[in-house]
């Protein structure tokens, strides 16, 4: 038996979404009964406004920027619309209900009221285009037959409306006030809440119904119209304009799916960041932030990321407060401080663009994790996979990052430590090679380099590793070096090779075949090289005296 206390109205009774519904048959389609007095229990009257002079959309540009400046012309009227109509209650989108009062969607106004007819069922289903002098800005009426049963089964918005259990929730005319830009949309918007489907496929205009179905909380139709526009063409315009909606409507689950289209396109096109960087340079935070939340960021170190992010938070936040408040709250969490260098992270502590306290912690989270044993490493990384900053997960960087231990006494000395991935050496055949972020050693830089060569008398591939020091002029630096492996089964350091270089500007010193052993032999599944699929190395340096 029924329960008899069941709300005819609860929005619980909704009909399913077509995406989460096992299928879309069973969406009842109402469409016969669109605007239809036969099949309608109320008048809803629509009091459309004059839009600002010059108003018109043709691209998504024109859609962007118009959307802006009504949004601004509302904002500045706002007092107006609620006033307008002193004798009428007024009933505001969150005026609805009191515990709902924090709707954010408060770009454009929605104005309801519910109100007895002037006229009889004769007053409905026309199109009144003359002016209303009680409203200078009213410049149409439209009047249309609808179903309560139906819109509030389809939106929150509405549910609230016809059961507030408020005397003008059981009247017969509700009015909606909105500006001649939105007539087509939330006509769209209307037409789709009866037959679930939208006569529209442009871009723009899919843009106005997915704001109308957002404002009258109609996420079946912002569903549909995220998913029709994830089926256009996507460019760096589309993109940028996708995640630079109002913030309820980026918040808004049901676009969430769009939004991450958007990202993912920007990151890809984007993703050698060196090449498009002074395209780069020109996008809004929005874009910029998608790019530097990339797995795929193909970059030299995290270095460069973080000298980036100061270039282009000075050159579009060129007020001091408002840049430190870019980077904590936004751009310096799409900084992965865990793979800069030690002596760019030395830096970071003395820039004033960041907030101390913020990049205190940041830097000293991030020496612990260099600290750290690479297994310890890859488990904050596997936990940190899910969360939305990612600052333990490593990018694809050209140079690789090493750890660095360095000594003053008794003779300057460093203790570079580099990890490569079997896949990542699997990569290297038949001649690749792969190359470390830089270290310093009294005042210069060096870096390793790893190949996949042949060995002297060229009769099999093999693993080499070299040593090399950054052209700098023509100094003479002469250095003591000792290349080391861990090696199983004690998994401790076993040492390969020792020598000694006098280095200029530019040269590089190594062994071909570090482990004397041919390329199969050295990335099999059962070589003692690598421990948990990674094969960790170790380069002491020490200056002659």
């Amino acid at each position: 038996m029924k329960d008899q206390n069941l709300d005819l109205f609860d929005p619980r009774m909704a009909v399913m979404d077509p995406e989460s519904s096992p299928s879309r048959a069973r969406d009842p389609d109402f469409g016969f009964a669109f605007n239809d007095s036969n099949f309608s229990d109320r008048l809803l009257r629509i009091e459309i406004m004059a839009d600002p002079e010059g108003f018109h959309c043709q691209s998504l540009a024109d859609w962007a920027r118009n959307r802006k400046r009504r949004r601004d012309d509302i904002n500045k009227d706002m007092t107006l619309d609620i006033t307008a109509c002193p004798e009428e209650q007024i009933i505001s989108c969150n005026q609805i209900d009191t515990e709902d009062a924090e709707n954010e969607n408060q770009d454009e106004s929605v104005v309801a009221m519910i109100e007895e007819p002037h006229s009889g069922d004769e007053a409905a289903n026309t199109d009144d285009c003359s002016w209303n002098f009680d409203s200078p800005r009213v410049v149409k009426v439209k009047t249309l037959h609808i179903s309560s049963p139906i819109l509030a089964a389809r939106s929150p918005f509405f549910y609230k409306l016809f059961s507030n259990g408020m005397r003008e929730s059981e009247q017969r005319q509700v009015t909606l006030r909105i500006n001649a830009s939105e007539e087509a949309a939330l006509m769209e918007l209307l037409n789709f809440m009866y037959s679930n489907t939208l006569t529209t496929d442009t871009a723009p205009a899919l843009l106005d119904v997915l704001m109308a179905a957002d404002k009258f909380e109609v996420a079946s139709c912002m569903r549909y119209c995220s998913r029709q526009l994830r089926n256009l063409p996507m460019n760096p315009e589309s993109a940028l304009l996708y995640l630079e909606l109002p913030s309820s409507v980026l918040m808004a689950e049901a676009v969430q799916p769009l939004t991450d289209a958007a990202e993912q396109f920007l990151a890809a096109r984007y993703k050698d960041i060196t090449k498009f960087q002074d395209e780069v340079m020109k996008l809004p935070l929005a874009g910029v932030e998608a790019i530097l939340s990339s797995d795929d960021l193909q970059v030299a170190s995290e270095d460069a990321v973080y000298d980036f992010v100061l270039k282009w938070t000075r050159a579009h936040y060129p007020q001091f407060e408002e840049r430190r408040e870019i980077l904590g709250s936004r751009l310096g969490r799409c900084i992965r401080f865990p793979f800069m260098s030690c002596r760019k992270l030395r830096k970071v502590l003395a820039c004033n663009d960041f907030d101390q306290e913020f990049v205190s912690k940041l830097v000293l989270e991030a020496l612990f994790y260099k600290a750290e044993a690479p297994h310890r490493q890859r488990s904050q990384a596997a936990e940190e996979s899910s969360s939305p900053s990612r600052r333990f997960v490593e990018r694809a960087y050209k140079y690789r990052p090493v750890k660095v231990v360095d000594f003053e006494f008794p003779r300057q000395q460093c203790v570079v430590y580099l990890d490569l991935k079997q896949e990542e050496c699997a990569n290297l055949f038949p001649s690749g090679r792969v190359y470390s972020q830089a270290f310093h050693l009294g005042g210069q830089g060096f870096f390793l380099s790893a190949h996949c060569n042949m060995d002297q008398q060229s009769s099999f591939h093999c693993f080499g590793l070299f040593l090399g020091m950054q052209e700098k002029g023509s100094v003479t630096f002469a250095v003591d070096y000792e290349f080391a492996a861990r090696t199983k089964p004690v998994e401790e350091y076993v040492s390969k090779y020792k020598g000694n270089y006098t280095f200029t500007g530019g040269k590089a010193v190594g062994y071909r075949n570090l482990f004397a052993i041919p390329w199969p032999s050295f990335i099999a599944e059962d070589s003692p090289y690598f421990i948990n699929g990674m094969l960790h190395l170790r380069a002491e340096l020490t200056i002659r005296n």
